[in-house]
């Protein structure tokens, strides 16, 4: 049997939308928002996007349910290590998982990006099963492959038990991490893509039939001004969460909300936080990336060094009268990395500091790949590093 699944705007929803548009006409974007929020949800942090510059936080560092947030992990493995257009069959397991619109799809074939678009679009449980089990030999196997992802992004905290965010009491992040997260899935334009559609239809593979006709439940999209994405999330022990990403202008800040009261004060804290961060925060161009490169020393590899550049451009975040000639940067990267190494590998950091002070970052990567090998030079610096390194530290 075939699911057709409509979400048009109910009432809650309009009134949503309605108390929105009065924030925002009623001065909420002004010099108003100067004061910090007043929010509801347990923990909360916003950050400008390109540098993680954090603009409020409140309760970022305490240990949480994630809820559906848990999706942009999900997603994010789906994009870097599986085929878009691979072939995935639902298993009676997903078929059976709490809150899924494929409960009687089981055995039906479905195209891997559209069961992604579909899980971060209706934040679909058991498609985020499905992607799991198509992706590892298990589901537990998978959250591994998420927890190890988490802690490679320097979301430290984090501990992933499943694929959807049903709650576990090893399951946990803080907004932070999730903030990590989200801030490292919105580099990705596929993940912007993804997470910024407000409807699709969902196609079942051979014979081709409409599976689902969803659309997002993401009440920011198309209401408040240039929000672009990113997640929603609930459970009775996760409260409402939210991961939000607008832009104005040059600025695009991240948002995560964690535990608000219900699914409405998620958005309307999102509001308030977006607001804020916009009243205070602008962004003006440092250096290109092309005029900045450091070398680093590789170890077991073909040849003895890689080149490294920033990722973005240098941009200084400035808060309300900070001044430009008061920003700085230096590079902050290992003596040594390992082979291999892939280009577009981050190999170190470039630190942008604002009167000394750290605020923000950018990933320096690799320009070129370079596989596992002998280099007489390479292994000339290895000796030589380990002799120097109870006198380097």
């Amino acid at each position: 049997m075939v699911n057709t699944v409509s979400k048009a705007f109910n009432i809650g929803r309009l009134m949503a939308a309605v108390f929105l548009c009065v924030c925002l006409l009623s001065g909420t974007g002004s010099a108003a928002a100067m004061r910090e929020p007043s929010l509801t949800a347990e923990a909360a942090i916003v950050v400008e996007a390109s540098t993680g510059r954090v603009v409020y936080e409140k309760n970022a560092d305490r240990l949480m349910y994630p809820a559906s947030l848990t999706k942009m992990m999900t997603c994010i493995l789906a994009i870097e290590n599986a085929s878009m257009d691979s072939t995935v069959v639902i298993s009676p397991n997903a078929a059976a998982t709490e809150d899924t619109w494929l409960d009687e799809s089981a055995g039906r074939a479905i195209r891997m990006g559209d069961l992604v678009d579909e899980m971060m679009i209706i934040s679909d449980n058991g498609a985020a099963v499905a992607i799991a089990e198509q992706m590892a030999s298990s589901v537990p196997a998978f959250a591994e492959k998420m927890t190890k992802k988490a802690q490679a992004i320097g979301a430290s905290k984090t501990r992933f038990a499943n694929p959807n965010g049903l709650t576990e009491m090893n399951h946990v992040t803080t907004a932070r991490d999730m903030m990590k997260i989200a801030r490292y899935g919105w580099n990705i334009p596929e993940f912007r893509r993804i997470t910024g559609q407000r409807k699709k239809d969902i196609y079942f593979q051979s014979p081709r039939e409409l599976a689902l006709s969803v659309e997002t439940t993401n009440e920011l999209l198309g209401v408040y001004p240039g929000m672009a994405g990113i997640k929603t999330g609930w459970t009775n022990a996760a409260g409402g969460c939210f991961a939000g990403a607008a832009t104005h202008g040059n600025v695009t800040l991240i948002s995560i909300v964690l535990n608000a009261p219900d699914t409405k004060d998620r958005f309307n804290d999102t509001v308030k936080l977006m607001d804020y961060g916009f009243s205070r925060v602008r962004v003006v161009k440092g250096p290109v990336k092309e005029q900045i490169q450091k070398n680093v020393w590789v170890h077991d590899g073909t040849t003895y060094k890689v080149t490294a550049h920033p990722r973005d451009d240098i941009k200084y975040v400035l808060f309300d009268n900070e001044r430009q000639d008061r920003c700085s940067y230096h590079l902050d990267m290992p003596r040594f990395i390992h082979a291999p190494i892939k280009a577009g590998d981050k190999v170190g950091d470039l630190v942008i500091t604002y009167d000394g002070k750290e605020m923000g970052r950018i990933d320096m990567i690799a320009d070129d790949s370079m596989g596992e090998g002998f280099s007489p030079i390479g292994k000339l610096m290895g000796f030589a590093e380990l002799l120097l390194s109870p006198i380097l530290g």
